[in-house]
């Protein structure tokens, strides 16, 4: 869900949020280990991961796409938007323009939590929060239930690194009452409630909107970290932009002579709170003395969902095609900014990991690398037995191409109704494949999409019939890739026997 005002959101609107997700307000102090020699000298630094709800990489004044000679390229989108502080980030660091989710929410945010595939951890839809949502002929053995308790975590093994986990927003790891829908059981510590935002009873009444609620909060536990001379690991997940798109009143005159229809302007002030909300965050850093030494992530969990044109063409995410779930690269892209909050080169874990000042970064990298990066750089190892298909982004920080990365990326979406019904989306370097499980009007009533980005960025040419020979060698590396994840499959009308790809 999105965000609302406090004083005239409808009880309607409560009821909506209190089943659809958990969000709460998280604060713990988890057992500290001593640590090693090298890192003895040096407060451990503060990680923040600032997750924006349905927010594409054209949702934003700050332009990601570039020319050819890899120079930020403005488009009509980054002049409707205004995201100061977005800029303002990006100038003290790094943006990803290749940056790719999964194309809905809990899918994404599970990989952030474990630095998996979704094919692997499996859950490859959004979480309904009362019924298996697989779809008619979607996978049985999918993961509805999301993450449970024990579950490897990026909070929870962070908090037993001795860092004071806070996790303040949207959760939806989980469905209704299982272990995955409390953070608690997943490495935040959680003061529990009952109402659909818990712990904000004291706004309700209020002039005060949702994203400013949350971002009063999370400043508030950020100076309880710092005041016990804890680190802190952050994880702010806004309800905007998602919708029912309900306007925030304190930008709506940014938009009223747009020109573009009403529940456009009210996304984009939902863009403009969050915004100011990651302003917001940036100032509070520094008033605590504490922004040299934190690491802040920002991004989206999956394409854009602004209500703007047909959700296969080059509309709401223009000039890429598609959006939020659909399988067009307006699905899947998502806006990565990576910065420290207040750039100081003689710091030692800035020294250890220089991101230098507005820069731009276009080789390809995905939300499950977030995983292995922050471990790395607080020096915290996962187990051995945990699975991770994440690789550390540390030289694509430094501004640096990583000859060593394999440059793919694997999107499964085996279920229905969205907006791309039974499909799996698969990269390698500029080529670009789609399976679609049931061929309909949506995949030119074949199975196979075939794109080459570097010549058709916008995906336009499908070259699946002119192209056979790279057609079969990008569904070979497809069914390979699913199979090295032990990923599941729509199935046949049976309910049971598994459809999977065929080569062409």
């Amino acid at each position: 869900m999105t965000n609302f005002h406090f004083r005239t959101a409808p009880r309607s609107f409560w009821t909506l949020l209190r089943p659809l997700l958990l969000a709460i307000l998280a604060v713990a102090l988890g057992p500290v280990l001593t640590p090693d020699s090298s890192r003895a000298a040096e407060s451990p630094p503060n990680i923040v991961i600032f997750l924006v709800d349905d927010m594409g990489v054209m949702d934003t004044s700050l332009p990601f796409l570039t020319d050819a000679a890899g120079q930020p390229q403005r488009y009509p989108l980054n002049d409707y938007y205004r995201t100061p502080h977005m800029e303002r980030l990006a100038a003290r660091g790094i943006r990803f323009n290749n940056f790719c989710a999964m194309s809905v929410c809990s899918p994404t945010r599970i990989s952030i939590m474990t630095g998996q595939n979704a094919a692997r951890h499996r859950t490859t839809n959004w979480i309904n929060p009362d019924k298996d949502n697989a779809g008619p002929q979607g996978p049985p053995q999918w993961n509805w239930t999301g993450l449970k308790r024990g579950d490897v975590t990026l909070a929870g093994l962070l908090q037993a690194g001795g860092y004071r986990t806070i996790h303040v927003g949207k959760a939806h790891f989980g469905p209704r009452n299982s272990p995955g829908a409390e953070p608690l059981n997943l490495g935040h510590g959680t003061k529990r409630g009952g109402s659909a935002v818990p712990h904000l009873e004291k706004y309700h009444g209020t002039e005060t909107f949702l994203t400013e609620a949350l971002t009063i909060e999370a400043n508030s536990h950020i100076t309880a970290a710092v005041q016990a001379d804890k680190p802190f690991f952050l994880y702010l997940s806004h309800y905007a932009v998602h919708s029912p798109f309900q306007s925030d009143p304190r930008f709506a005159a940014h938009y009223q002579d747009s020109g573009k229809p009403a529940p456009a302007q009210a996304f984009a002030t939902l863009i403009e709170g969050m915004d100011k909300s990651l302003g917001d965050l940036l100032d509070h850093l520094d008033t605590l003395g504490v922004a040299e030494n934190t690491l802040v992530f920002f991004l989206g969990d999956n394409g854009s969902d602004a209500p703007l044109g047909h959700q296969h063409q080059v509309a709401c995410a223009a000039p890429l095609r598609g959006k939020k779930g659909s399988h067009y690269e307006g699905g899947m892209r998502v806006p990565l900014i990576a910065a420290w909050a207040k750039a100081d080169a003689q710091r030692p874990h800035q020294k250890r990991l220089a991101i230098p000042a507005g820069a731009i970064q276009s080789q390809q990298a995905a939300i499950y690398d977030l995983f292995p990066t922050v471990l790395a750089l607080v020096g915290i190892e996962p187990p051995p037995t945990h699975a991770v298909d994440g690789a550390r982004l540390d030289t694509l920080l430094a501004g640096r191409r990583d000859s060593h990365r394999d440059e793919t990326f694997l999107m499964h979406y085996p279920h229905a109704p969205h907006r791309t019904d039974y499909f799996t989306c698969y990269r390698q370097g500029r080529w670009k494949v789609i399976y679609h499980y049931f061929p309909s009007e949506v995949s030119d009533n074949s199975h196979y999409q075939l794109f080459d980005l570097a010549q058709d960025p916008f995906e336009q040419q499908n070259l699946a019939t002119t192209q056979p020979a790279e057609l079969r060698r990008m569904m070979q590396s497809l069914i390979a890739a699913l199979e090295a994840h032990h990923a599941v499959y729509p199935v046949f009308e049976d309910g049971v026997t598994p459809r999977k790809p065929k080569l062409p």
